[in-house]
């Protein structure tokens, strides 16, 4: 006898829209791509595997599921709420297709680390094998497939000054398919992670940063950026928002666009004008270095430049632990680490300084320090940590080596203390002309703080010389300039980031540029 076997029939045929760090309905070109075609399941699916990625942490989860409580509920309003699944990309679409019958599957472009960069070949490949069109929309100014930066800039902007996409009328509700529970951090096997000054997440929030910044906050942008004294309400704060997405990069260039056109005769006068101006230039920096991850995927790993992959900096565990405890012995650089630590963010000028410090005054390899930094960030973003770690440890070959004095810092940025003692209150009892310097005061063996790590004038005279010396060496210029055809910014075309033009380079192996850049 044979045995009749009967395939499971689809109930319906549906579109999936996979959300990544895209959580918003506005200006959603694959949602609004995939509504077109009829029914769409939007889909976003915690992977415990990328969550225990070294650069992952609890504050990130934390922020992202504020977003997808919020865009669960703009869906729910359009008629169908966002799905939610714990697990591995390929073997829950397979389920998916085996019951439903998956049409296509939508998503935007994410330029993200290896992790990512495997896990969407994977996906590709199922996509392939199962017969199912994968859709994927450009959400940033980044080019996919890019072979040089010619023209670049000028993408960019036609990019941005695209209409937006209006999110769907409506969205019919699939039955049968329950939400699914948003996990926890703990759930998902995160260490914890106190951050009590962390930025909320969500819509509403990125909303309301983003009209305080061009209404009210962002008017002394130019000059609050610099020190994180004042950066915290100066700078736009939407860095957080720009990373899971719960505003397009497109939707700011609008509204900014929109807030200059407004400008009256007396607001620009007040300094409006050149605020903008300036936040203008760093939307176009933040696809900047975005781009070169989207280049050089394994640049999260490999120094750029080949000269630096095998330079002796040392894996030293106890100067990792002081970095990582904000015990360096320079006040600035610790108040800077636990600031960070407590809230999640960090103007870049003080970003710079500490992977400048690590890498060049502890001489710890870029990589482990840029860990540490990366699992404190809430607006982490791949795409720019880790090519500015390279930029500010000194291994890319092209851009300026700029070793930060971490006492000249804090009397720049700092000169009353304030943001010192307000994260050191251990040195309370210490004059303020030696805040900066305590171990200078009479007293400093009182303190419950310690002695600085090294000498930090001697440490970067001898960091100074290893990183020239490779400089200097045969074929260094060459491999140099293939870099900047690649990777390099094309100057001219890209928005000035300071008020004083820098001057032009006759030789691409020469520094790239040297910006005053912020995660805006």
């Amino acid at each position: 006898m044979i045995r009749q076997t009967h395939r499971r029939v689809p109930t319906f045929v549906l579109s999936v829209v996979w959300f990544k760090r895209d959580l918003r309905i506005a200006d959603h070109r694959a949602l609004a791509a995939a509504a077109a075609r009829g029914p769409v399941l939007p889909l976003y699916i915690a992977e415990p595997e990328l969550w225990q990625q070294p650069d992952a942490s609890a504050r990130q989860w934390d922020t992202l599921a504020e977003a997808l409580v919020e865009l669960r509920a703009a869906l729910a309003r359009l008629g169908q709420p966002l799905v939610v699944r714990v697990g591995s990309v390929v073997p829950l679409l397979t389920r998916l297709h085996a019951r439903h019958g998956i049409a296509s599957l939508h998503s935007h472009e994410e330029t993200g680390t290896l992790w990512t960069y495997a896990r969407d070949r994977a996906v590709a490949r199922w996509c392939r094998d199962a017969g199912v069109p994968w859709l994927e929309e450009r959400q940033t100014g980044v080019i996919r497939r890019l072979r040089d930066r010619d023209g670049w800039a000028s993408r960019w902007r036609s990019f941005m000054a695209e209409p937006l996409t209006p999110p769907p009328s409506a969205l019919p509700p699939i039955p049968q398919i329950e939400p699914g529970a948003i996990p926890t951090a703990q759930e998902l096997g995160l260490a914890p992670d106190p951050c009590p000054g962390r930025q909320p997440g969500g819509r509403a929030a990125a909303l309301a940063c983003l009209t305080g910044f061009l209404t009210t906050r962002g008017r002394d942008y130019r000059r609050a950026m610099a020190s994180p004294v004042t950066a915290a309400t100066g700078c736009s704060r939407l860095s957080t928002h720009l990373a899971v997405g719960t505003l397009s990069l497109r939707e700011v260039v609008v509204a900014l666009a929109q807030r200059r056109a407004n400008l009256g005769d007396e607001e620009a006068a007040r300094g409006w004008r050149g605020a903008l101006s300036s936040f203008e230039g760093r939307l176009a920096w933040h696809c900047h270095f975005m781009q070169k991850l989207e280049d050089e995927p394994t640049l999260e790993h490999r120094a750029l430049h080949p000269a630096y992959r095998s330079l002796d900096r040392v894996a030293d565990a106890g100067r990792l632990a002081a970095f990582q405890a904000g015990r360096t012995g320079w006040p600035f650089v610790d108040a800077a680490l636990r600031s960070l630590a407590a809230t999640g963010w960090l103007n870049f000028r003080a970003r710079a300084m500490l992977m400048a410090v690590a890498s060049y005054h502890l001489w710890l390899p870029w990589r482990d320090s840029g860990l540490i930094l990366a699992r404190w960030f809430s607006d982490y973003e791949p795409g720019i940590h880790w090519p500015q770690a390279q930029m500010q440890s000194g291994v890319t070959g092209i851009n300026t080596i700029r070793i930060y004095n971490p006492v000249k810092q804090g009397l720049d940025q700092d000169p009353d203390g304030r943001f010192v003692r307000r994260w050191l209150p251990e040195l309370a009892p210490v004059p303020d002309a030696l805040v900066h310097e305590p171990w200078r005061w009479s007293e400093a063996h009182r303190l419950a703080y310690p002695p600085p790590l090294v000498d930090h004038l001697e440490a970067a005279r001898t960091a100074r010389d290893c990183i020239w010396a490779i400089r200097r060496a045969a074929g260094f210029a060459e491999d140099a300039d293939a870099i900047q055809h690649r990777h390099g910014s094309r100057r001219s075309g890209l928005p000035p980031t300071t008020r004083t033009p820098q001057p032009r380079r006759s030789s691409t192996s020469a520094a790239q540029l040297s910006l005053g850049l912020e995660e805006p």
